[in-house]
């Protein structure tokens, strides 16, 4: 199968549609088929996984390069001649894409991934919001199948009238981020400069960023025996610090890799405070990680966490949302049996959700939308 994947973020730049590409690009390599990315123009590496990447003309807004309209996508495609053309949380760059492949008659899967109408919102722009809401709605109703993260995002979409959507979740890596990893020499150095007396270890691990309610994490205040690990970094950085003053809190700065595995190996709760998550990967990072979640009830977390049994759902919405998040971490920081079989539960819960499995559901959805004619042609080499 030759797949376009033509994403409105690539590398240099890091962040959730990013690395879901990556993903999806390495999994492709895995199975045999050929791809190539189109992407907006910011330097990104000539190739990736062995598939060709070609940049196309961008705007650069606040260190993000917004891809632009261009007859250099339509150039590509006729070059590339894929089989279905992959759109990764499509804007402009992806919106034209899908346009210029439904004129070929090329079969087109969109993904669902961020909340532009929401971010558009919250950053005193909200007349915005029903301008984003008309172009997700003419871009992803102009593909043949969207795919959504979570039962949220797939209700959002139907509020806002988008057609043929179904769910397609995230996976996780469940070697890098594993319970084992707590009886590693670099955790228990961690661990021994944020524990130093045996303290519990409340993480978060996220952007420091307006949307993600960090400076929530203040209600913690006054609980006895609990350390703050902090791992991110954003344009929130400076209000969160000052929301925390005084708190017993490190700030880890932004992690990845292996670092960020031994950070939540160091973990002993984690705690989500954003309430506008589409999905929520690094929940299941937590849990894969053996840990216990506290998160909103709300978005992406609704779907990933089961209240009781591998974390709490603390409603957000209520006039004493926080006080339940409090209430919640309180319980797991003072009950290590209850930390331990709650972790358990939730590294069972991310077993069948390796990235080969999710993949392997993608392309199942590309082979769903295919035309027969490219379908017979692509199923020689679909696995």
């Amino acid at each position: 199968m030759r797949v376009a994947v033509v994403t409105e973020s690539f590398l240099p730049t890091v962040n959730g549609v990013t690395n879901s590409v990556k993903k999806v690009l390495d999994h492709l390599a895995l199975r045999g088929h050929e791809a190539i990315v189109i992407c907006p123009a910011a330097d990104a590496p000539a190739s990736y996984a062995g598939f060709p990447v070609r940049e196309v003309a961008a705007l650069g807004m606040r260190d993000f390069p917004v891809g632009l309209p261009s007859a250099a996508v339509e150039r590509i495609l006729d070059e590339f001649q894929p089989d279905i053309v992959h759109a990764a949380s499509p804007m402009l760059l992806g919106g034209h894409a899908v346009l210029a492949a439904k004129r070929r008659g090329i079969p087109t899967v969109a993904i669902f991934q961020t909340d532009i109408a929401g971010y558009t919102s919250r950053n005193g722009v909200g007349a915005m919001r029903e301008l984003a809401w008309t172009v997700i709605r003419y871009v992803h109703n102009n593909a043949d199948r969207t795919l959504a993260p979570s039962t949220a995002s797939i209700r959002d979409l139907a509020r806002n009238r988008v057609e043929r959507v179904e769910r397609w979740g995230r996976g996780v890596d469940l070697v890098t981020y594993h319970p084992s990893n707590r009886e590693e020499v670099a955790t228990k150095n961690l661990r021994a400069d944020l524990a130093p007396n045996g303290e519990v270890v409340i993480g978060y691990v996220g952007r420091l960023a307006p949307e993600k309610q960090v400076e929530r994490l203040a209600t913690l205040r006054g609980i006895d025996g609990i350390h703050i690990a902090i791992v991110g970094d954003g344009p929130s950085d400076a209000a969160v610090r000052e929301a925390l003053r005084g708190m017993p809190v490190t700030f880890l700065g932004r992690q990845t890799g292996n670092d960020l595995a031994t950070a939540y190996a160091a973990f002993d709760v984690f705690v989500h405070t954003g309430t506008e998550e589409t999905f929520g990967q690094t929940l299941q990072e937590a849990h894969a990680s053996g840990l216990p979640v506290v998160a909103p009830l709300a978005g992406g977390p609704i779907d990933l966490v089961t209240h009781g049994g591998d974390g709490y759902l603390f409603d957000p919405s209520r006039r004493r949302g926080a006080d339940s998040m409090r209430r919640y971490v309180a319980r797991l920081a003072g009950d290590s049996a209850l930390r331990a079989r709650m972790g358990e539960a939730g590294r069972r819960r991310v077993l069948d959700r390796s990235w080969e499995r999710i993949c392997d559901e993608l392309l199942e959805h590309y082979q769903a939308v295919l035309t027969p004619a490219t379908a017979l042609r692509a199923s020689r080499s679909l696995y």
